[in-house]
């Protein structure tokens, strides 16, 4: 039972946590038509002809078509009439393989009636894409404001872990091979192309103009994903510490203080770095008040081993208040562990969908 005078705390970490549900962008009459739109272009369609991409697609359509049409708004009811339009027709006929869902081409075809001709090629064209909206030209791209989404956002004060540290759970995440090390560097340090490398389970959208130091991302989890059936919330997060190679004593510092937190506190967790590696890019995210993990951050860590190189997260977050450990035991810690690359299929994992884009953009180049 919580101590006498702490209901209220508590109280108010519930409620801050259920405004938390679907996007920013998006208002509470719009969440069944945006989620049932997602699940005709993904979650409902069959594993065997769907690509991760489609869904990305899917939230390129929806994002953009906000950032066009709803100026200094959320979405609402009102503009499902627009969608029924451009896509009912190829949902009526199953152009997913099953009545009700729409396979890629459908989904390009639709779009360009609701957005114009210009949209598929503008889609496949990094320089019209940033922030998950795709943009008629580069120049439309470069005029565009991040702030716009900061405005609509519910963002609350940072939450960095305050318990003590032998009280925190810290946790070490599978790495995952990357291709090439710069081209990694090149897609964190533009916070604009990280909506590129969403998964499944989630995305994070920059909601700031500039680099990575005091960028804030707004991630949209799904929960549910497998079965079909996801329910969409959101998190805050700010960087609050980088560390490159261009201050070597700082880098060293920022991982002599994650190794030791994992050494001891980790229970048996592997070191955040393989003996012999070479620590190359790190930074801290820091959760915002009604983060679904409560109160801690995560780290995300670029190195080389052995000629490769590897992402890795490693995670550190304070006991969790009882309505979030109740919704992280039964919905949220398999696809967590899944988005970080533990576990899971390469669609779940952003860090895995990050090493197959890079290895794209390596060969194009």
């Amino acid at each position: 039972m919580p101590e006498p005078g702490a209901t209220t705390r508590i109280g108010d970490g519930a409620v801050a946590f259920a405004r938390m549900s679907g996007s920013s962008i998006a208002g509470p009459d719009a969440a069944a038509w945006v989620t049932d739109f997602l699940n005709a272009a993904y979650y409902r369609r069959t594993t065997e002809g769907r690509d991760v991409d489609d869904l990305r697609l899917a939230f390129a359509v929806l994002t953009t078509y906000w950032a066009r049409e709803a100026v200094g708004r959320r979405l609402h009811l009102v503009d499902l009439p627009a969608f029924h339009r451009a896509f009912g027709a190829a949902r009526f006929r199953g152009d997913g393989g099953a009545r009700g869902t729409l396979d890629r081409a459908a989904l390009l075809a639709g779009a360009s009636t609701l957005l114009g001709p210009w949209f598929p090629e503008a889609y496949a064209d990094r320089a019209r894409r940033g922030w998950g909206i795709v943009f008629k030209t580069p120049e439309e791209r470069a005029a565009h404001d991040p702030g716009r989404r900061l405005a609509l956002a519910r963002l609350g004060a940072p939450t960095p872990g305050q318990a003590p540290r032998e009280e925190q759970t810290w946790h070490t995440y599978p790495p995952v091979r990357v291709p090439s090390s710069a081209a990694v560097v090149d897609q964190l340090t533009r916070p604009e192309t990280w909506p590129d490398h969403a998964s499944e389970l989630g995305r994070f959208t920059p909601l700031r103009p500039g680099g990575l130091l005091g960028q804030t991302f707004e991630i949209e989890v799904a929960a549910g994903a497998d079965a079909g059936r996801p329910v969409f919330t959101r998190g805050y997060v700010t960087i609050t510490a980088l560390v490159t190679q261009d201050d070597p004593a700082a880098l060293a510092a920022w991982l002599d203080e994650v190794q030791d937190g994992l050494a001891r506190y980790g229970e048996d967790e592997p070191p955040a770095l393989p003996y012999g590696a070479d620590l190359l890019v790190g930074f801290d995210l820091t959760t915002h008040e009604g983060h679904f993990m409560g109160r801690g951050h995560n780290r995300l860590l670029l190195f080389e081993h052995d000629g490769e190189a590897f992402v890795r997260a490693v995670g550190t977050w304070d006991p969790m208040p009882w309505h979030l450990e109740q919704a992280y035991r039964v919905a949220g810690r398999d696809a967590q562990r899944a988005f970080w690359g533990q576990g899971g299929r390469p669609e779940q994992s952003m860090l895995h969908q990050l090493a197959r884009n890079v290895e794209g953009i390596a060969v194009e180049h």
